[in-house]
């Protein structure tokens, strides 16, 4: 720093300005790479936040009625393998079986999401059932809801559920049973309709051309 003279002053100054510069933009592309790598983890994070809680409400959606996940295939109940539960289709009936089958393939989904994102506690537990369910066994899944309830209320800074607060055991969600094939049917229908209603209005102009002609046909016919 020299403000001798006017010129030793103007380098300084220009000195002064060029540090300055170099500095804030230095804190700039770090502010912008803190920022982004923050962003990033932040996705990843909500992401996986969000793939857990749709596993949570599969694997545990249910508090009544059969909380076991039935793994039974549709190839066994055809063929009548000695392995297949008997009460699934005897029992319940054909919608049952179907029913029982959505269950066990939302539960597989669930598993593999479990399997790909989850913590250590929650790769052991859906280890162990998605090996039962490819046994043959029947599993429950209340362990696993509660561990990833657990973690999703801590990752959410929430705090534990109260003691007092008595949850029964929680299972798969119920699907709806014949949801796919009225959805089908539906579909069907509009499309029949849509098809009878293009036939009906690629008619009516055909007729209403030919008639005319006819009509001076015949006209000159008769005259």
């Amino acid at each position: 720093m020299d403000f001798s003279s006017w010129q030793g002053a103007l380098t300084t100054i220009v000195g002064l300005a060029v540090f300055t510069l170099l500095g804030v933009g230095v804190r700039m592309l770090m502010m912008q790479t803190i920022q982004q790598r923050r962003e990033r983890m932040n996705r990843q994070i909500n992401e996986r936040l969000k793939t857990l809680m749709s596993a949570y409400r599969t694997l545990g959606g249910s508090f009544t009625g059969q909380l076991t996940v039935d793994p039974t295939h549709l190839r066994d109940v055809r063929q009548g393998a000695p392995g297949a539960p008997e009460e699934a289709g005897a029992a319940e009936g054909p919608a049952s079986s179907d029913r029982s089958r959505r269950i066990r393939d939302a539960v597989e989904a669930a598993l593999a999401d479990i399997l790909l994102l989850g913590t250590e506690e929650h790769c052991r537990l859906a280890g162990q059932a998605a090996a039962d369910l490819a046994a043959g066994r029947p599993i429950h899944t209340a362990d696993l809801v509660i561990s990833l309830r657990s973690f999703i209320r801590a990752a959410l800074d929430l705090g534990p559920v109260p003691g007092d607060v008595i949850i029964p055991l929680q299972g798969p969600t119920r699907a709806a049973a014949g949801a796919g094939r009225g959805k089908g049917d539906a579909n069907r229908g509009g499309n029949k309709g849509a098809g009878m209603e293009m036939q009906g209005g690629g008619a009516g102009p055909m007729g209403m051309d030919i008639a005319p002609g006819m009509g001076r046909n015949d006209g000159g016919h008769a005259g």
